[in-house]
């Protein structure tokens, strides 16, 4: 009876707890959505910034995060997933395999700022990118790459290896069975890493701020040797750099909603994305 009862008991605490992160997850959402809403029109997403910001509409910003995004997503998914498959495909274990595996796992916990100061040494200054959006993508990709490397290992460890054996036992070369055999049902978990990688540097804004962000440019870039505003620079900037934070009050939650948008839209593609792989799949498999 005693041991039900403490079995019950922690049931319970984390069950409370899990609905205080949701609660307080969910009460943060609304409230920029309940605050952000009457912000959001046409001039507001289709403008040019005025008075340093203080006006007018996000455009350049909206435009500058898509374009890091985009930029950073291209770079680190490709070397991300194929530093995964050789890790894990081709790689002897070992202790160097074991000594790189422990640098990816901390390299995915390094606070933001610190790869923001290596993009600036690398990217701005030795190869002389300068505050452009070449060196944010780069940083904001070597960012990413440790947690697509680690999702992306992890979904190809759970693949049986008698799909490989088999595979194998046919003729098939080492290629052709991860070609074939592995990666058509990894690549539902590798894209689980994708919106990992991507949600994490979607909002950051130490690395950009020494790379890319300008704080206010009423143009779009033409090449990707241009500085771009960022929305989680541009939101910063009106949280706490401008004169009157309370007037441009709706703005900050325009902003703020603007980018959690973004950031769901994202995610929200990749998950129908990750279905739409899993089903295709499953029917072949029936």
């Amino acid at each position: 009876m005693n041991r039900r009862l403490q079995e019950a008991a922690l049931i319970w605490l984390m069950r409370a707890l899990t609905y205080t992160v949701v609660f307080a997850v969910g009460f943060i959402i609304l409230d920029i959505v309940w605050k952000g809403s009457p912000a959001l029109n046409w001039e507001f997403l289709s403008q040019f910034p005025r008075r340093s910001g203080a006006e007018g509409g996000i455009l350049p910003a909206i435009f500058g995060t898509l374009s890091l995004l985009l930029g950073s997503s291209l770079i680190a998914l490709p070397l991300g997933m194929a530093s995964a498959i050789y890790l894990n495909e081709y790689a002897r274990h070992g202790r160097f395999t074991s000594i790189i595996r422990m640098a990816i796992v901390t390299l995915a916990g390094v606070p933001s700022i610190v790869f923001g100061l290596f993009g600036l040494g690398l990217f701005v200054i030795f190869f002389k990118f300068g505050a452009s959006i070449l060196a944010g993508s780069l940083t904001l990709a070597c960012m990413m790459l440790p947690t697509v490397i680690v999702s992306s290992e992890e979904a190809l460890k759970t693949i049986p290896m008698s799909l490989r054996e088999g595979s194998f036992a046919l003729g098939a070369s080492k290629w052709q069975t991860i070609r074939t055999n592995v990666l058509p049902y990894a690549i539902p978990g590798m894209l689980t890493g994708a919106i990992l990688g991507v949600g994490r540097v979607a909002g950051e804004t130490a690395p950009i701020l020494l790379t890319v962000a300008a704080f206010y440019l009423p143009r779009l870039p033409k090449s990707v040797f241009d500085q771009v505003m960022a929305l989680p620079y541009h939101l910063y900037v009106l949280a706490t750099q401008h004169p009157d934070a309370t007037k441009v009050r709706p703005m900050q939650y325009g902003t703020a909603l603007v980018l959690l948008l973004i950031v769901l839209s994202v995610n929200l593609g990749a998950i129908l994305l990750r279905g739409k792989i899993r089903k295709r799949y499953a029917k072949l498999e029936s």
